[in-house]
């Protein structure tokens, strides 16, 4: 059950870099890291913690990280989550087809916040 002492979160990683790009505005970007959200939840809507996650929607919580090692990073992360069976969403822009964000499915935050202790909140 989640508690304030380990509360279900939900990791969001978004490229620094795109602020960099031509077509990435504050609202593209934001819209990045909704596509990689709503993409993880639905794919994972039958999950017990994203039930419990959906079922507390005036506390839900996301920590939206920031990259600044670009697509290869991003691939990197997406790589070693899957080495870990962290279940998560790399989010590929269309029609440019670059990986912009990766979204994790709701996870107890003790069990998870190792994974992104190196990188810094989105600013």
């Amino acid at each position: 059950m989640a508690t304030s002492i380990n509360p279900i979160v939900q990791y969001i990683l978004l490229r620094r870099d795109l602020k960099k790009m031509k077509n990435y505005n504050d609202g593209a970007i934001i819209a990045q890291a909704c596509h990689a959200s709503t993409a993880i939840l639905y794919k994972t809507i039958n999950d017990d913690i994203t039930k419990s996650y959906f079922n507390d929607l005036d506390r839900m919580h996301k920590i939206i990280l920031g990259i600044d090692g670009g697509e290869t990073e991003l691939n990197e992360i997406s790589n070693m989550l899957k080495e870990n069976s962290i279940e998560h969403y790399l989010w590929n822009e269309q029609p440019e087809n670059i990986a912009t964000a990766i979204a994790i499915k709701p996870y107890y935050k003790k069990d998870v916040e190792h994974f992104f202790s190196k990188y810094k909140l989105y600013r």
